[in-house]
């Protein structure tokens, strides 16, 4: 392992600050808005700018890989030493649509600097995460000597994330031999906020489904026909009456089988965050918290499953009274996973619950969306330990662990690579991501860099294989 001395990191961060930043502004500028078809060339382009980048920051392998969607980038810089463990890092580069009438206060597509904050539309998410990588591989190098990273690197910067990686799974798939590695390094996420940096450990899952039951084979009259025949709209009622019991579990047989559990340490770190409720509260635009018996706040939206009803309709909307026995109703449920559950198994649960609470006289079809798997590194894990260790190095402070209550394309490669996930961000909440005035602040994106710049040598040290 080559020691980086923390003196040479800095120094040389802030000796090439201004041509980083120069560089992301004009990164920055290239609309690469992945959902809306008449910027395809502008993601091609992105592409294209960030590939040439990777060449000229020293990586000998940098080439695009076209999907039926957009174009990935991948670059891979081996270490030379022969027990180095190979590390991949995952971003994408394309963003979110944005415009100046949405609310900007500033052209979105134009990068502004102004009180330590650099305002754009890709700044936080993703381009200033993927891009701090870049300063961070040349600081580690020129604080040790080296010519090339302690750890054999590779970057895999997608271009369809912000549309949902439809082409993703299939990428990482058909590319899994020139991807494989001994632990994967996500620079898609966030701290807990500037004041108290954090380190994502888990994403959970997420699972969907409609479900349309059906009656009569027309809206007919609830006067000569109601109490007589079943109604889909009760049924449907009912359905999502029994989802849950008192105590806010999940009564579908089987829902919670393999759940790895919260460890004591695990809820003793999250009770140490300084969680104002009253203040998520408002955020969420709600009036009280619930939920599953048992757990705090932060546990349920990280680390404990959810089955929610995220839509409900059937039978006469219109303004007055029309008395009728609905023809048909729907329901729309998704289920957050947490580690342990498999989305497979959970689905067919989901069918076989349905089947039996639905009377006879009622048909219906259950349909299920592509799922996306939870993921979870264990708080011992060594290569955690790294980029806490290389984390705390660069803020000065210890660092503190959380959770994502959402879903990403980070389980697709723990699963097929079969490496664990570790979440490496400096974002915190006030960044916008996919709001107007999107911005990075620029004193968290240098701690980025610095962290990189400790982490491969920490890496290099651990027993990752």
């Amino acid at each position: 392992m080559s020691e980086t001395p923390d003196s040479a990191v800095r120094t040389y961060i802030e000796e090439h600050r201004a041509a980083f930043l120069a560089d992301l502004a004009e990164w920055l500028r290239i609309p690469s808005v992945s959902a809306q078809p008449e910027h395809a060339e502008d993601v091609r382009r992105s592409a294209e700018w960030l590939a040439a980048k990777l060449r000229e920051t020293g990586f000998p392998v940098a080439e695009i890989w076209p999907t039926d969607g957009a174009p990935a980038v991948f670059a891979e810089w081996p270490s030379g030493d022969a027990d180095a463990p190979t590390v991949l890092v995952y971003g994408h580069h394309d963003v979110q649509p944005a415009a100046r009438e949405d609310g900007w206060h500033t052209e979105p597509f134009e990068p502004t600097t102004i009180d330590g904050r650099m305002y754009g539309r890709g700044a936080a998410d993703d381009k200033g995460q993927v891009f701090f990588h870049t300063l961070g591989v040349r600081a580690h190098l020129a604080a040790t000597g080296r010519t090339a990273p302690a750890v054999n690197l590779k970057l895999l910067i997608e271009g369809e994330e912000e549309s949902g990686s439809p082409h993703f799974r299939e990428l990482i798939e058909a590319r899994r031999e020139r991807l494989a590695a001994d632990a994967v390094i996500v620079s898609d996420t966030g701290m807990w906020s500037e004041d108290t940096p954090t380190v994502c450990t888990g994403m959970r899952g997420v699972a969907d489904c409609e479900i349309t039951f059906r009656g009569p084979d027309q809206d007919i009259h609830s006067g000569s026909f109601g109490g007589a025949v079943p109604n889909p709209a009760t049924v449907a009622a009912r359905v999502v009456a029994a989802l849950h019991d008192e105590d806010g579990h999940i009564t579908v047989p089987g829902f919670y089988d393999g759940i790895v559990p919260l460890t004591d340490q695990e809820r003793a770190l999250f009770a140490e965050l300084p969680f104002d409720e009253a203040k998520w509260l408002r955020t969420a635009k709600s009036y009280a918290t619930h939920g599953e018996a048992g757990y705090s706040t932060l546990e349920r939206i990280w680390a404990r499953p959810t089955a929610e009803v995220n839509g409900i309709g059937g039978g006469y909307q219109g303004p007055g009274g029309k008395t009728i026995v609905p023809a048909s109703a729907e329901l729309k449920l998704s289920f957050r996973l947490v580690a342990g559950q498999d989305p497979d198994k959970i689905e067919q649960a989901v069918r076989d619950w349905i089947a039996t609470r639905v009377p006879a006289g009622i048909r219906y079809d259950i349909t299920f969306g592509a799922a996306t798997r939870p993921c979870l590194t264990p708080l011992d894990h060594p290569a955690l330990q790294s980029v806490a260790r290389a984390m705390g190095r660069a803020f000065e402070q210890p660092i503190r662990f959380t959770r994502e209550g959402g879903s990403g394309p980070a389980a697709d490669l723990q699963d097929v690579l079969g490496a664990p996930v570790l979440f490496l961000g400096i974002s915190v909440p006030s960044d916008g991501w996919h709001a107007p005035n999107e911005k990075v602040e620029l004193d968290l994106l240098l701690k980025g860099v610095e962290t990189t710049a400790y982490l491969w040598g920490d890496l290099a040290a651990q027993p990752l294989r």
